[in-house]
């Protein structure tokens, strides 16, 4: 079948991979974007499988405390900027206010409630100011913490929002350096799974297969009996766990340990429980897909 220039650009972003092998990917799995990616990373050019894009789309990711309720949220807008214009950050941290007061279900409850200092709606508001700021704008995603202790970052002023969720005995102060080391590794890393224990058996599975398959396309590893293989491949789990999972990652700030262990030895100095509950990480524009730049005119030139 004919493969597109798009669905090129698509895989390249995917993947990080060049475009001439996401060509190749694409024309040996018959145009399957999943298999694609996955034809790529048996050849080991794809280091992991990144099932949404990575275009950027403008706007502002929000995290925040407020009144003791964990919010993060994203809200688009056409231009970068305008997601640096006053107007439209007030909007963000409005809406932020309301989801953490209000506790909207979801987009729909948080459009329909009442704009703070306003008669107005959420959806009415952001409608006055799109005739103000000139631009589209709309409120993508948000979440929600009410329990526990929250702590928030956010990423060069808005390209990424953070909120780390913990339950501990200590209170929300002393825990505060804890939470940003925390968020500002999932900023930098975006784990796939927080923990170890969320990585179902289908996707070990899955990665047990890519391993073999890697280990078939290299001459050195291909003669060794498939025992010994698998034995190989159960050792590389704990790197994927290492690599793929919050807790079970290298600690940024000291290599010596996990980012588990640094939350333990944290709650022990400061003579307290400290537990990760969980984690949000919204990054601006993630899977959305803007209009046409000039690598869509390179990458044509490789599929005709």
């Amino acid at each position: 079948m004919a493969i597109s220039a798009a669905d090129v650009k698509n895989l390249r972003e995917m993947t990080g991979v060049g475009m001439m092998d996401c060509k190749k990917a694409l024309t040996a799995t018959d145009g399957d974007m999943d298999k694609a990616v996955e034809w790529l990373r048996e050849k080991g050019l794809a280091a992991a499988q990144k099932k949404a894009g990575r275009i950027a789309a403008e706007g502002m990711a929000y995290a925040a405390v407020i009144d003791g309720v964990g919010v993060c949220v994203e809200v688009n807008a056409e231009s970068d900027f305008v997601a640096k214009n006053d107007v439209f950050v007030d909007y963000v941290h409005q809406v932020a206010a309301v989801v953490a007061h209000e506790g909207p279900a979801d987009l729909d409850a948080l459009m329909a409630c009442k704009y703070p200092g306003t008669e107005l709606t959420v959806k009415e508001a952001q409608n006055e100011k799109v005739l103000v700021i000139g631009e589209n704008i709309n409120v993508r995603r948000f979440e929600r913490f009410a329990s526990g202790v929250s702590v928030p970052y956010v990423h060069m002023g808005g390209k990424i929002g953070v909120i780390v969720n913990l339950e501990t005995t200590l209170d929300a102060k002393a825990v505060e350096t804890v939470g940003k080391d925390v968020a500002m590794q999932i900023a930098a890393l975006n784990p796939r799974f927080w923990d170890k224990a969320q990585v179902s058996e289908d996707v070990l599975a899955e990665e047990k297969k890519i391993m073999m398959a890697q280990m078939d396309n290299d001459p050195s590893m291909a003669s060794k009996p498939q025992q010994v293989r698998e034995r190989i491949v159960m050792g590389k789990l704990g790197k994927f766990y290492a690599e793929n999972c919050l807790l079970q990652q290298e600690f940024v700030k000291d290599n010596t340990m996990t980012v588990e262990k640094y939350i333990a030895s944290s709650a022990k100095a400061l003579g307290g429980e400290i537990r990760f509950a969980g984690a949000v990480r919204f990054e601006k524009g993630e899977g959305i897909e803007k209009r046409q730049d000039d690598l869509a005119a390179e990458v044509a030139k490789l599929v005709k």
